[in-house]
């Protein structure tokens, strides 16, 4: 039996920077993309979806989008990961 605690997920939010963002249409509406979740996988890859607004306003649906594979985005995406494997290393603990 191991001491270690088993976790089961490890995610980000990032805001994507305006010059960044896209658009992409789903069930007829289009949205601007501003928000990707960067998931960590068991085998240490990387994987992300892209949220964001109706283009018209509004809520809209939370549904997710692909996200492009563009060296730009890919980019932010690593950079992203790599903040937060900094910020979780220097984590002080509740309180």
């Amino acid at each position: 039996m191991s001491s270690e605690p088993e976790v089961s997920a490890l995610a980000i939010n990032v805001t994507i920077p305006e010059h960044l963002r896209w658009t992409d249409t789903r069930r007829g509406e289009t949205f601007t993309l501003t928000t990707l979740n960067v998931r960590l996988l068991p085998d240490g890859s990387l994987a992300a979806k892209a949220y964001g607004r109706p283009v018209g306003g509004g809520r809209g649906a939370y549904v997710s989008f692909p996200v492009p594979d563009r060296p730009d985005v890919a980019a932010l995406i690593t950079a992203a990961a790599g903040r937060a494997a900094a910020l979780w290393s220097a984590h002080r603990g509740l309180g």
